[in-house]
C-alpha cells in the first residue's frame, strides 16, 4: 500500500475555499451528532519560550468508512517575523480497514485554509445577510484565506486592515492590502489603530498572535459578527471582557472552550460571565438545535480554537481529490508482512 505525499501546493490546488467550507460544514455537523472521536489536543511547551509541540488526533465517522488521522505540529509564534510559518508540521491520514497510512500532507496550508473556512461557515450562519464591511485584525498567513472565506459567504465591499507589525507603516499590512485588491473587488484601506479598523464593521476577524486584548467591546457596532481566531490558550485573549459580555458566544466545541479559550475563561474568572454564556456549538447551529442570531442588532461571536476533525476532514478531501486527479507523490513505507 503506497502513501501519498501532499505538498503545500497540492493542498492549495485541491482544497479551494468554497469546497473547504462545505467540508467543514459536514465535519462540524458530525461532531454535533456525536459521530466523531475528538480528544483535547496534547500540547508540550518548550521551556522558557512561547513555543510548543502539539498533537491533535481524531476519528471522523464510523466503521470502515471512518477517517482516522492526526495533526502533528510545532507552534512558534515568533515565526511571524521570519520567513517561516508559525504552525509547521504534517497531517496524517489512515484508512479504517487495515490502518494503513494513506497520506502525509502539509499542515500549514491545511490549517490556514480550514481555519478560514470554519470562520466563513460561522459568518454564513451568524452574520447579517447584508454584511459587507469587513475588518481583519492581523496580516499574517491567515489573512488572505480569511478574506477569501468572507467573500465566499457575504457580499464584502470594503476591507479595513490593522496589523500589530506597524499599522500604516507596516509593510506586511500593505502587502496584504495589495494582494486583497488584486484578488477581490473590494475597497481596501490599512488603518493605524484597531478602533479605526472596526468602526462600523459588519464582520470582524481577529487573527493575531496577541496574548492580551486588542479588540474592545466599546468599539463594537450593533449587529457585528466576530470571528475570534488568534488566541488558543487559556491565558491568552484577543477580546476584552466587555466585548465577550456584549456578544452571543458560540464555540467550535464546548469542551475545548472550557479548557483552552482565554477569550472565555478570563471573563469567567472575573465573574463577568458564567458557563451559560456559551450559547452552543457551531455544529449545533448548523443542525438547527441551537439558535443563532435573534435580531439584526445582536453582536455574535464565534470562538475558533481549531479542531482535529477539521484537519482530518480536510486531508480526507485532499486525498480523494489527489487520487482522482493524479496529484501528489506516492511512496512505500511498508506495513505489509513479507
Amino acid at each position: 500500500m503506497s502513501t501519498l505525499l501532499l505538498s503545500e501546493h497540492d493542498v492549495r490546488e485541491l482544497l479551494p475555499m468554497v469546497e473547504c467550507i462545505a467540508v467543514m460544514d459536514g465535519a462540524l455537523r458530525s461532531v454535533a451528532e456525536g459521530h466523531a472521536v475528538l480528544p483535547l489536543r496534547t500540547v508540550v511547551r518548550l521551556a522558557d519560550t512561547n513555543n510548543a509541540f502539539a498533537t491533535m488526533p481524531a476519528i471522523l465517522g464510523t466503521g470502515r468508512s471512518a477517517s482516522i488521522g492526526a495533526k502533528v505540529i510545532t507552534v512558534f509564534p515568533g515565526n511571524d517575523a521570519t520567513p517561516f510559518d508559525s504552525h509547521i508540521g504534517v497531517v496524517l491520514l489512515f484508512d479504517a480497514v487495515h490502518g494503513t497510512l494513506q497520506a502525509i500532507a502539509d499542515a500549514s496550508s491545511i490549517t490556514a485554509i480550514r481555519t478560514a473556512a470554519v470562520s466563513g461557515l460561522a459568518t454564513r450562519v451568524l452574520a447579517n445577510a447584508d454584511a459587507c464591511e469587513l475588518a481583519i485584525l492581523g496580516a499574517g498567513v491567515l489573512a488572505m484565506p480569511h478574506l477569501d472565506a468572507m467573500c465566499a459567504v457575504r457580499p464584502i465591499r470594503r476591507l479595513r486592515i490593522w496589523s500589530r507589525s506597524g499599522g500604516m507603516s507596516g509593510s506586511r499590512a500593505h502587502a496584504f492590502a495589495a494582494r486583497a485588491r488584486e484578488a477581490h473587488n473590494v475597497d481596501v484601506s490599512v488603518c493605524d489603530d484597531v478602533e479605526s479598523a472596526v468602526n462600523g464593521a459588519h464582520v470582524i476577524c481577529t487573527i493575531t498572535s496577541s496574548r492580551t486584548p486588542i479588540l474592545e467591546g466599546r468599539w463594537l457596532t450593533p449587529g457585528v459578527h466576530i470571528n475570534a481566531v488568534g488566541a488558543s490558550l487559556a491565558n491568552a485573549r484577543e477580546l476584552d471582557t466587555n466585548a465577550v459580555v456584549r456578544s452571543r458566544y458560540y464555540a467550535d466545541r464546548r469542551e475545548s472552550t472550557m479548557a483552552e479559550a482565554g477569550d472565555f475563561l478570563m471573563p469567567r474568572a472575573e465573574g463577568a460571565i458564567d458557563d451559560s454564556h456559551v450559547r452552543g456549538e457551531l455544529g449545533q447551529v448548523l443542525l438547527g438545535t441551537v439558535t443563532g442570531r435573534l435580531t439584526s442588532s445582536d453582536i455574535t461571536l464565534f470562538k475558533s480554537l481549531g479542531l482535529a476533525v477539521e484537519d482530518v476532514a480536510a486531508v480526507q478531501h485532499v486525498y480523494e481529490r489527489a487520487l482522482a486527479t493524479g496529484r501528489g507523490s506516492a511512496f512505500d513505507l511498508g506495513g505489509r508482512r513479507a
